[in-house]
């Protein structure tokens, strides 16, 4: 007796810590201090996601066919690692214009259609009931589960009994929370504060719950989950479920990603979370990581659980059930019931989110509606839009009730679950088009998701009736009038898929040829249009002049009442005023212009949606209709407009363009500011070197006349070696600057670069033995002659060779000096052993007053300006000049001369 006692009061007191919490949140908003101002929060509520399907479903999935419950997690994942994209547009979107719901942001897209919302609300509440039905089910299997136990558990009572009946029991509490806690506000755009701090403490108790299990399967009933696998390797019937399968199962794995990735957007209970739930926008930033890490954790324990209870679990055992009978038939009971107890949060949260998303899609985008066209809708609307809520609430639970009554044994949680998000993913296109393109009308909509939802319903939902009788199974063996092309399993004659891929295929075939096509040669509506602009176009600001779409009159006073009406006079006045004031207006004199009609419809649409709302201002507001003329000129206006952007975009882009280039140019200045302050630095130097030893040796031989002739002989040798320095660093300078100048002087003529070269090497020659470094010299016997300045031509070389002896270590140095023919040229060059030249400093060494260091030196020799001046002629007879790595190391210097022909030697 004291089992079933325990269960029910663990059960209740569950259920009113929930109470509790919901409770604690509710109070908490009202005093303006949220507890759900967390992104970690609104991470865990998205987890509601993950109902008694995942907590016992997907162990039973996983028992009977391996990996094939990860597509259900892997869609979610990646629409938040990759379709951030879209989620953060519905969710800007929907803020921005006050979304209720799924219905009401397609209604609302598709020129606020009445006929879009009532459609999509529709199949909601069809497709929702079988999945409210599974966690019904699931808390009821469960249930019977742990009573099932008697020895290990207790022994049966009249509470056992009573507990046995758990949908009915499980579906009122249920109820009661979301009537309780989900129709407090009549605006359904307000979040419901209670109800997510309790889904986010479900969300923790199912994940701790479900790791636990695991925890437990790993290591006390086996050594370890290398145990586990290990064991389940050696038997035939346990290795196969890690078998991927042929084309087919490849084909299934996409199948069901896919339709993952639709119901993670267009599940009811997620947008509700996701969307109206949402208090800020930047919790989305933080949960697009949080999220997919939550659904990693829970089902990491998945396969293990299911392999374990596999080889350990009495026979006959449901696999869906695996998660209570594992702690339960190893005596562990408390176990057992914290399972419990995460099933049903499991379940608890998917109901009651779920059921106050449909109460508000059946209250706006339903009952309103046909209450407005029968002109029943009291003064004071908000005791009777609650009271819609509060028994559209009733009804969902009680419909998923009675589904889980007439199918019950017939279908698994999973099978159930995937009928459910097939149903719901035929929004999905309809979603995406209208987001991202224009074109997308409202009658390619109703025609697709119509066209979509048929098929669902001939191909996955009619067969579970044909399975409990309802309906004959002939009819879907041999399908209708014996035609087997029409049989739901095989339509068409597509075979080899599996029921729900086979179904979800067709149906999406149907659903985005009927949106595409039908868009595509219907033309949308002005409204149609001025919508499409606000929701594809949103990030670029197009569309917010929609109010240019409206012409006609108002009173601001019918405004107010009709608003009040819904929301409180109390709180529509001030909402008034706050508008009056935001446009510096007196609140007095607040005009009934198209902002003051669009705010009033926006304010309705948070409480009815955005198609009944358009149809109260318009009971107020005497619209007059837009001639083909004025839309016409509007959208002239609109192109003119868009045209000045782009010009701007253009300008702006070339302004940016031109301040890049300014900013280069600046830093090339500063560049060259820099190079020559050390060419500054570098010319004092070496004009003070040789005068300082030119004056000190002058001033020596002065002040000592009788000084001896040998060393009188050795300082005139100083003077005259340093006037010749000081010369050439002069004629470097003067070299350069006629260069520049375009004064040079230039004798061109035939000459020889062997012959130059050899004089050069000659020259030189006294240099290299004084610096114990070889020179090498290779010359062609073949005429190498060009067109140069003979003596500019000397100067370039021996400058290279300068160079060349400068970087060469001292008794190892080698420097090499070739001179070699080229079919359309001369080519010299001068190798040393030196440190070479870094990649990065090829072309600037070239550059004026530039010096690059080397490891001998901390700063060389010179002015920097013989490379340049090198580089100056050699271009002006026509060549080229450049650096390369050596063979073995060190830099070759190479020099290309165009080739004289024999002909001009005659001349």
């Amino acid at each position: 007796m004291w089992a079933s006692t325990i269960l029910l009061l663990a059960a209740a007191a569950y259920m009113v810590l929930l109470f509790a919490i919901a409770s604690f949140g509710d109070r908490r908003a009202a005093t303006g201090r949220s507890i759900i101002n967390s992104s970690v929060v609104y991470a865990l509520s998205l987890a509601v996601y993950c109902t008694s399907w995942t907590f016992y479903g997907s162990v039973g999935r996983a028992a009977a066919s391996g990996l094939d419950f990860l597509p259900i997690y892997l869609g979610p994942t990646l629409v938040f690692c990759l379709g951030w994209v879209l989620l953060s547009r519905i969710l800007r979107v929907s803020k921005a214009h006050r979304i209720t719901s799924i219905a009401d942001l397609l209604a609302s897209r598709f020129g606020k259609s009445g006929a879009v919302a009532g459609l999509v609300s529709v199949i909601a509440v069809i497709g929702s009931v079988p999945y409210i039905a599974l966690q019904l089910k699931a808390v009821s299997t469960s249930l019977n589960v742990l009573l099932e136990y008697q020895g290990s558990f207790g022994e049966g009572s009249q509470t056992a009994s009573v507990l046995r009946n758990t949908e009915l029991w499980v579906a009122a509490v249920l109820a009661l929370f979301a009537v309780l806690f989900g129709t407090r506000k009549i605006d359904a755009s307000e979040r419901h504060e209670g109800i997510v701090a309790a889904i986010a403490f479900e969300s923790i108790v199912k994940l701790v719950a479900f790791v636990a299990v695991g925890l437990f399967a790993g290591l006390v009933l086996f050594d370890g989950f290398g145990d586990i696998f290990a064991r389940a390797a050696v038997r035939p019937e346990l290795a196969k479920l890690f078998d991927f399968g042929g084309p087919a199962a490849s084909i299934e794995w996409i199948g069901l990603t896919f339709l993952a990735m639709a119901a993670i957007v267009c599940l009811p209970r997620q947008f509700q979370v996701m969307v109206v739930e949402n208090v800020d926008e930047r919790h989305l930033d933080r949960a697009l990581w949080l999220f997919p890490a939550y659904l990693i954790a829970i089902n990491l324990f998945v396969v293990p659980i299911a392999l374990a209870g596999l080889l350990s679990a009495p026979a006959g055992t449901d696999p869906d059930t695996l998660v209570l009978t594992l702690p339960l038939a190893a005596g562990y009971n408390g176990l057992a019931l914290l399972a419990f107890l995460g099933g049903l949060s499991a379940a608890a949260s998917m109901v009651i989110v779920e059921t106050v998303a449909l109460s508000t899609m059946i209250c706006n985008d339903l009952v309103v509606p046909m209450l407005l066209r029968l002109g029943r809708l009291a003064a004071d609307t908000r005791p009777v839009l609650l009271g819609i809520r509060r028994a559209a609430i009733g009804l969902v639970v009680l419909l998923g009730f009675a589904y889980v009554r007439v199918v019950r044994e017939s279908y698994g949680l999973v099978s159930i679950g995937l009928v459910s998000f097939a149903a719901v993913a035929q929004f999905f296109p309809a979603i995406v088009f209208g987001l991202f393109w224009r074109r997308a009308n409202r009658l390619g909509v109703l025609v697709g998701i119509t066209a979509g939802f048929l098929v669902w319903a001939y191909t996955l939902l009619l067969p579970s009736f044909a399975s409990v009788g309802w309906l004959p199974r002939e009819l879907f063996e041999q399908g209708p009038f014996g035609i087997s092309l029409l049989r739901p399993s095989t339509l068409f004659g597509l075979e080899g898929l599996d029921p729900v891929t086979h179904g979800l295929f067709w149906s999406m075939l149907f659903n985005i040829t009927g949106i595409v096509g039908v868009s595509l040669f219907v033309e949308q509506s002005a409204l149609e249009r001025s919508q499409a602009a606000l929701f594809v176009d949103y990030w670029r600001g197009a569309g917010r002049e929609e109010g240019r779409l409206w012409r006609g009159t108002a009173q601001i006073s019918d405004l107010v009442q009709l608003v009040g009406r819904f929301l409180g006079e109390a709180q529509t006045r001030q909402t008034f005023d706050a508008e009056a004031r935001r446009r510096g207006r007196d609140p007095a004199a607040l005009a009934a212009d198209a902002e003051t009609v669009r705010l009033a419809e926006r304010l309705l649409a948070g409480a009815i949606g955005s198609a009944s709302a358009r149809v109260m201002v318009a009971s107020v507001v005497h619209e007059e209709p837009i001639g083909t003329e004025e839309v016409m000129r509007i959208l002239d206006e609109t192109s003119q407009a868009i045209e000045y952007s782009r010009r701007l975009e253009q300008q702006s882009r070339a302004l940016e363009a031109t301040t890049a280039e300014l900013r280069r140019a600046n830093e090339r200045l500063r560049e060259l500011d820099r190079l020559k302050d050390d060419f500054v630095s570098t010319v004092s130097h070496e004009l003070r070197t040789p005068l300082t030893s030119i004056r000190s040796f002058s001033e020596i031989l002065l002040d000592n006349p009788t000084l001896e002739q040998q060393q009188r002989q050795e300082f005139l040798r100083i003077i005259v070696t340093e006037s010749e320095r000081l010369t050439r660093l002069i004629n470097d300078m003067l070299d350069l600057a006629k260069i520049e100048a375009g004064k040079l002087e230039w004798h061109m003529q035939p000459v020889s670069a062997s012959e130059v070269a050899r004089e050069a090497a000659a020259a030189m020659g006294q240099l290299f033995r004084d610096k114990r470094v070889k020179l090498e010299v290779k010359l062609t016997d073949a005429l190498s002659t060009t067109i140069a300045d003979r003596d500019r031509l000397f100067q370039v070389i021996v400058n290279l060779l300068s160079n060349a002896v400068k970087f060469s270590p001292g008794d190892v140095g080698l420097v090499a000096l070739t001179v070699e023919n080229e079919t359309d040229g001369v080519r010299l060059s001068v190798a040393d052993n030196g440190p070479g030249v870094a990649p990065n400093q090829r072309e600037a060494i070239f550059e004026r007053f530039r010096q690059v260091g080397d490891t001998l030196t901390s700063k060389p020799e010179g002015s920097g300006l013989g490379l340049a001046i090198s580089r100056m002629i050699i271009e002006h007879f026509g060549g080229r000049t450049w650096v390369e790595d050596g063979p073995g190391g060190g830099a070759i210097f190479r020099v290309w001369l165009p080739r004289q022909p024999a002909a001009a030697l005659a001349g």
